[in-house]
């Protein structure tokens, strides 16, 4: 079992920067690591992913080069950091592990295949 802590949201202006932070109970070496969200009313939506055994990062497409998303395993620790945040970004994030032995590329979308979740951090955009 793992499990996840975010932190680090709140109330930011359009074109502000905030970074989420998750922590883990436990080394997560071997998960890949994800970040999902999830505005009222709409589906929850991978925002972005970093694997495992290489590193490798992935983007959701509406992410356009503004957010980061960095894992630091002997520290249990993962952050996804945001800036330009638009009027689209609002919603609860989230924070999971899981892929074990994935497919990566073709996988990290899939809420469903997560094991592990966090209880998810409200990011609010707003003058």
């Amino acid at each position: 079992q793992v499990q996840l802590v975010e932190s680090g949201g709140g109330l930011v202006q359009p074109g502000g920067s905030l970074t989420l932070s998750c922590a883990a109970s436990r080394r997560f070496d071997f998960y890949v690591i994800a970040w999902f969200r999830q505005a009222p009313g709409k589906e929850r939506e991978a925002v972005a992913a970093i694997a495992s055994h290489d590193g490798s990062i992935y983007y959701a497409d509406f992410v356009k080069d503004r957010f980061t998303i960095s894992r630091d395993n002997a520290n249990k620790m993962s952050s996804l950091q945001m800036s330009s945040l638009e009027a689209e970004d609002p919603g609860v994030y989230y924070c999971s592990a899981g892929g074990v032995g994935w497919p990566v590329a073709r996988m990290w979308t899939v809420a469903n295949e997560y094991d592990y979740w966090g209880q998810g951090i409200q990011v609010t955009v707003s003058s």
